[in-house]
């Protein structure tokens, strides 16, 4: 695993990271890397991987290819 150094950190920052984490139950560096996590992610889901939006109406239809088939019926 990876080490991040991070020079001249901001005192008020590392404050306001210490509290947050102490509310959230993480160590200093677990907030650190779940917040660095959430800013890099893609944003891209599939919908198979989203619960409770109809999950069950998805079964034996290719995603990808319904998507394509409705923004093609837009045009």
């Amino acid at each position: 695993m990876a080490t991040l150094n991070i020079k001249n950190f901001p005192t008020a920052v590392y404050r306001k990271l210490q509290e947050r984490a102490r509310g959230q139950r993480r160590s200093l560096a677990q907030e650190v890397i779940h917040i660095l996590e959430r800013a890099v992610e893609d944003g891209r889901h599939s919908v198979l991987e989203l619960e409770g939006l109809g999950e069950e109406l998805w079964t034996g239809i290719n995603a990808a290819e319904h998507v394509e088939r409705e923004r093609g019926s837009w045009d």
